[in-house]
Parts: C-alpha cells; sequence; structure tokens
C-alpha cells in the first residue's frame, strides 16, 4: 500500500498479502480536509444501508389461532405502547426503539396450486419468503420462482463492494436434486436468488465465510499453504499495516488496532472449533464440516460476528442467513423444550405443546440481541451500525401445524439509515400480501429498478413498481 501525505485513502484500500485480501474500516484518512463526510466517496458509501434478512422456517406459535390469542408472537397493542413480554419477541425490549413489528401479513405464493402441488408446502416456503413468488414444481435444473429481496437491494448497491451478498445457513443444505413432492432441493435450501431461474449457494461452514471475507488474496496454492501452517491471516499483511499506522492520526491507529484484534479473535474462534472437531472426540453433529461449531447459539453467534467485521470493512452489506430447516430434528438445548423441532412444530393445536414450540421461537429469536448490540456498539462516522442497518426477520409459514401461510411472522430491526422510525406494531388488513411490505421498504431504500431477462436472455431494466405478488405498498 502507499500513502501519500496529504492524499485521502480510498475507502476500497486494502491490505494484501499471500493468500490475503484485508479490507479496511472507514477511517479519518479517508477523508479529505475540510470535507464533510457525507460529501466523500466513504461518506457514500457509510450512508448505505446494510441488509440482512434472516429465515426462521416453520412459522410461529403466535400464528395458531390459540397462540395468537396468547400473543406468542405479536402483542396485543398497536402502535408504539406495546408490551413484548408474552411474546417470543421479549428479548428484543432493550432495542425495542429500532423495532418494527409487521402483524398478519401473508405469503399466499407458497400455497398449492394444483392438486399436484399439495404436500409440498415445506419445499416451497423458503424459496418464497425472499422471493414471493411461487415456485415452479421441478426436480429438474428448470428452476423457476422470483428474484429474492435481499438480490434486488445488491443489485443496485453490490456493485460498490468486493463482496455483492453473502448466503449464510446453521444447518445443512443441499442444492443438488430432488427433495420430495416433485420439488428441487435448491426450493427449500436456498433464501437468495440474483435471478428467477438463479438460486445462490448458501455457506454453512464460518471458515469458508471468513476466507471469502478476508482469505481471497493471492493464488489457490498460496492460500493451501497459509491454511497448512495454520498462521494468523494477519501475519501476511503485517508489514503494509506497520506501514500503514505510521501514516495516519492516533485515533485511525486505535480503529485498526481494534479491528485487527476482532479479525484475530474469530480466526482464533474458527480454529479451535477445527481443533475441536478433529480431536476424535465424540460429535454432536458428526456429518457437519470440521469448521461448523455442534453448538447452535456458537454456531449463530459466530456467524454475527462475521457480519460484523463484513459490515466494518465494507466487503458487503448484504447478508442472508437460514436459521434452520422445516422438518429439522435438532434439539435446542437452551431453549427450555426437549422436543426436536419439527415434532414441536407440529402441535397438533394442543396448547401445552403450543407452548413448547412457543419457547423454541424464543430462545430463535433470543439469540439476536448479541447481534444488535454488537452493531449498536460500532461507531461508523456519526452513527453507529445499527443506525445504519435493516434487519428483516420472518417465516413464509404462518401456522406450522396447517402448513397455512397466513398470518406469517415478520419484523424489522435496526433504523435502516433512517428509513424506520422504530417502536411501533401494525397490523395489516386481512389478506395483505408480505410483498406489499419488501415493495415499500424497497422504495424506502431507493432500490426502484429490477434487472431481469427477456425471453431470449437478454437483460433488461425495469421499473420497480411490484414485487413478488404485491397489490400495492402496505408502509411500516
Amino acid at each position: 500500500m502507499t500513502f501519500i501525505t496529504g492524499k485521502r485513502i480510498s475507502r476500497r484500500s486494502m491490505l494484501r498479502g499471500i493468500g490475503t485480501t484485508l479490507g479496511l474500516p472507514l477511517l479519518d484518512a479517508m477523508i479529505p480536509a475540510g470535507k464533510h463526510l457525507g460529501a466523500t466517496e466513504a461518506g457514500k458509501s457509510a450512508d448505505t444501508p446494510r441488509l440482512v434478512c434472516i429465515e426462521q422456517v416453520h412459522g410461529a406459535a403466535g400464528s395458531n389461532d390459540w397462540g395468537g390469542s396468547q400473543n406468542l408472537w405479536s402483542p396485543a397493542d398497536e402502535g408504539r405502547n406495546f408490551d413484548l413480554s408474552p411474546t417470543s419477541l421479549q428479548s428484543l425490549e432493550p432495542f425495542r426503539k429500532y423495532l418494527t413489528i409487521v402483524s398478519d401479513t401473508d405469503c399466499r405464493m407458497a400455497d398449492a396450486f394444483s392438486p399436484q402441488e399439495i404436500g409440498g408446502d415445506h419445499f416451497r416456503s423458503t424459496a418464497v419468503f425472499l422471493t414471493q413468488s411461487h415456485p415452479k414444481q421441478t426436480q429438474g435444473s428448470d428452476l423457476h420462482v422470483g428474484t429474492s429481496f435481499d438480490q434486488v437491494f445488491a443489485q443496485q448497491y453490490g456493485h460498490e463492494t468486493p463482496i455483492p451478498s453473502l448466503q449464510m445457513s446453521i444447518e445443512n443444505v443441499d442444492q443438488a436434486g430432488g427433495c420430495a413432492y416433485g420439488y428441487s432441493c435448491a426450493y427449500t435450501d436456498t433464501l437468495s436468488w440474483s435471478a428467477p431461474d438463479k438460486p445462490l449457494p448458501m455457506l454453512r461452514d464460518p471458515r469458508a465465510i471468513f476466507e471469502q471475507l478476508f482469505g481471497s488474496g493471492g493464488s489457490p496454492a498460496q492460500r493451501t499453504e497459509r491454511l497448512r501452517t495454520n498462521s494468523s491471516i494477519l501475519d501476511w499483511v503485517l508489514d503494509e499495516m506497520s506501514t500503514l499506522q505510521t501514516n495516519v492520526g492516533p485515533s485511525d491507529q486505535h480503529r485498526l488496532d481494534s479491528y485487527m484484534q476482532n479479525v484475530r479473535e474469530l480466526e482464533q474462534r474458527i480454529q479451535r472449533i477445527e481443533a475441536q472437531n478433529l480431536s476424535g472426540d465424540e460429535r454432536n453433529i458428526p456429518t457437519a464440516p470440521v469448521g461448523v461449531p455442534d453448538d447452535f447459539e456458537e454456531h449463530v453467534k459466530l456467524m454475527f460476528d462475521l457480519q460484523l467485521a463484513a459490515f466494518i470493512s465494507d466487503s458487503t452489506r448484504v447478508f442472508s442467513l437460514k436459521l434452520g430447516r422445516d422438518a429439522s430434528p435438532r434439539v435446542y438445548k437452551n431453549s427450555g423444550s426437549d422436543q426436536p423441532f419439527h415434532v414441536a412444530s407440529h402441535h397438533g393445536g394442543n396448547e401445552e405443546r403450543i407452548l413448547e414450540f412457543a419457547k423454541i421461537n424464543k430462545h430463535h429469536v433470543g439469540i439476536l440481541p448479541y447481534f444488535l448490540e454488537k452493531l449498536q456498539n460500532t461507531m461508523e462516522g456519526d452513527s453507529n451500525l445499527l443506525d445504519k442497518t435493516l434487519l428483516l426477520y420472518g417465516s413464509a409459514m404462518g401456522d406450522s401445524n396447517l402448513h397455512n401461510h397466513v398470518k406469517c411472522p415478520l419484523f424489522l430491526v435496526g433504523g435502516g439509515n433512517g428509513i424506520l422510525a422504530g417502536e411501533s406494531h401494525v397490523k395489516a388488513p386481512r389478506g395483505t400480501p408480505m410483498a406489499n411490505v419488501f415493495l415499500d421498504l424497497l422504495h424506502k431504500m431507493n432500490v426502484t429498478q429490477i434487472s431481469t431477462n427477456n425471453e431470449i436472455g437478454v437483460p433488461i431494466t425495469n421499473d420497480l413498481t411490484s414485487f413478488g405478488n404485491s397489490t400495492g405498498i402496505f408502509s411500516v
């Protein structure tokens, strides 16, 4: 890296070494003297919202009629004075000023449209959640659903970062071949679609994500050598980092030190997990990649920390995260329930069993404050990353026992760079598509166009006047 005194450092500057490419946090040295942050290249990148989309598979206990009457998901009152204590969102109370709960929207594109599609709700729901489009029933390569919400956003902003978007999963995914009821596995194992026929791969292994963010430099042989020696990724950029440190001010030096410590801590955690999983001790998930923690909470928190590092370095601004699989037998030991997930979700309308499923919903949401607090405590320019982030959390399934797609769970957290006021619970009129909310959010984030291909595969750009099965805008 070359640094010339009196010249600004580009926001896209990176430290490079053998098998390493390390993006930098926003530094004062990236802002020319006498200029306001918002008028600079660095400021424009900082003012772009970050987007995180999380799927909670298989609905919620509060989408059942009885569960709804007990406010197991949504609070009773609309507006600002809502009570979260009965709900699965109770853990979000410290962040209520950032919280927008949207109740009673539907994802009817996940319904069976023909007799042949009956029974395939598991295999449609994930594909529908972010696309709000009906998947073509096929087990072949002729997939078709819709461009997903996160990828419409990435079309506009993804070219500004080294990685347009990243897709993560916590459980195993299989995008090859057919699953059941005539549907390709790609539908149930993919949240993000860059085009109606292009599912994006989901990464489950934290090591693979870490390497995408920080280990893309050099040749494949050089990267393999770095991993083989098990040395720190930071060892390969020390010379460039030392040069940079001597040419920036004290506050930037502190930011760089903190950032490098965070990257190293992430790397060490991954190395510890890999060492444990290679130790010969019995694993809870023996088929998982060596870098995947057996513990659910540890895995999710590590994925959140990777997202935070990516936001700080502006490596990407778009993430999707799939928390599980509809038919998962996983037992969440810290949820207070000893029931496997899929068994608990089919509660048969029994009140005690609905409450058991609500414990799992509450446990899943309860991991979010870990991420939200870190975003809130991370400053970038004049505001924190939670102010700049829109986190969308929901499901295209409503009542998991009935496999229906009405009154689906959905909430938003974060300021999204001022597009959401927060501290709000809104109930949609009966029959409102969730797609209406997504269209509103895209417009608020200044995403007004969408790219598609015509019938002969030529890219075309259209005004974004609809999304999925939207019937208009439902403003949040």
